[in-house]
């Protein structure tokens, strides 16, 4: 039996929501092989968006102990097992970054009898996997996340030419809903999301003040926060310093009202989390923020800019293989960008300029 004749595939992609965003083409792609039903595997984070991904049938929601979760239910592993085995896959394949040892997430496929096991792994897990694509990342080359798992799907027979992001958008009812119920206008707004869910990952405070008082000189134009809503309370400090014309969504949006707000703005600033990737898939032009954390993750399509900074020294992190890449792709100490600098890429988005 190979990859060409399984009519039921799990996949285990237990990340965050931008993860199993960048994931999508090459599920899709493997839901193509032989038309058959993909069960995602993920995380209470990224639940929400699967139900906008098409290509996902079915989805089983659990927090895995060896992933940074507030409250993992390590306690519910030998049921997980067994929900899983109930399921009577015909394969599974693993996506993961290339500083993840994809064994934990394989045991799990093998414990539950699934006879096709496929991933990336530096390491030869001989009986674990059925399906080995020896990873070459980051030691010789690095692949964007989107073409990492399209490689993979690849690997397994997949057709893998289009890795265009792609979600079920908001419906016009929806979106004019939206509109309607925070008093906003199709592109006479813009987004700013400063919530991130990693403190390496932050952009400062006062920047997105300074910035925030900046486009509202330049554009005349209602400002936006989005977040979660444990972020409500730092978004309001932004709303009291901001001082202009800015409201203050965090917690008042599901996931399909937060794509309407997203995708009817005018522009989006974002630091590396979520809905950057949300802004990507609905072609919203997109100004990002994004520290130096994983090359693999910018945005992938051509509304955007990028504008990186240096993670502080005590908050990197202490996987051998993230300080390999540190050490070999950001060298150099790159300050936060500022607010101008900000303002000047977001102009030259807006303007259509060449990149």
């Amino acid at each position: 039996m190979d990859f060409s004749d399984c009519k039921n595939v799990l996949i285990i992609r237990p990340d965050n929501m931008g993860d199993l965003l960048m994931s999508g083409p090459a599920i899709r792609a493997l839901k193509n092989i032989a038309n058959c039903k993909i069960t995602v595997l993920c995380s209470t984070k990224a639940a929400s968006v699967a139900a906008l991904m098409a290509e996902i049938d079915d989805l089983i929601i659990f927090d895995l102990p060896w992933l940074k979760f507030d409250s993992p239910a390590d306690q519910a592993i030998v049921q997980l097992i067994d929900a899983i085995r109930q399921k009577s896959f015909d394969a599974c394949v693993v996506f993961n970054v290339y500083s993840q040892n994809p064994a934990p997430c394989l045991m799990l496929a093998y414990l539950a009898g699934i006879p096709l096991r496929a991933a990336f792994s530096k390491e030869n897990l001989y009986g674990l996997l059925s399906h080995w694509l020896p990873d070459d990342e980051p030691f010789f080359k690095i692949r964007h996340q989107i073409d990492r798992d399209l490689h993979l799907a690849r690997f397994l027979g997949a057709n893998t030419k289009l890795r265009q992001l792609r979600i079920t958008e908001p419906s016009k009812a929806m979106q004019d809903r939206v509109m309607n119920d925070f008093g906003l206008a199709p592109s006479g707004y813009f987004v700013l999301h400063a919530g991130v869910s990693e403190k390496k990952r932050q952009y400062p405070k006062k920047h997105w003040v300074a910035f925030a008082k900046l486009l509202a000189q330049e554009y005349q134009l209602p400002i936006v926060l989005t977040g979660s809503k444990t972020e409500e309370k730092f978004n309001e400090l932004l709303v009291t310093e901001m001082a202009c014309n800015v409201k203050n969504l965090a917690g008042k949006l599901d996931l399909p009202a937060l794509t309407a707000i997203i995708k009817q703005a005018k522009g989006m600033i974002s630091v590396n989390t979520g809905p950057m990737h949300l802004a990507a898939a609905l072609q919203t032009p997109l100004v990002a923020l994004y520290a130096q954390s994983n090359p693999q993750h910018q945005p992938n399509h051509g509304l955007h800019r990028v504008l990186e900074y240096s993670v502080p020294d005590s908050l990197k992190s202490s996987n051998q293989i993230i300080r390999f890449v540190n050490e070999k792709q950001y060298q150099d100490f790159v300050p936060y960008p500022s607010p101008q600098q900000i303002l000047t890429s977001l102009n030259s988005l807006l303007k259509g300029d060449d990149r």
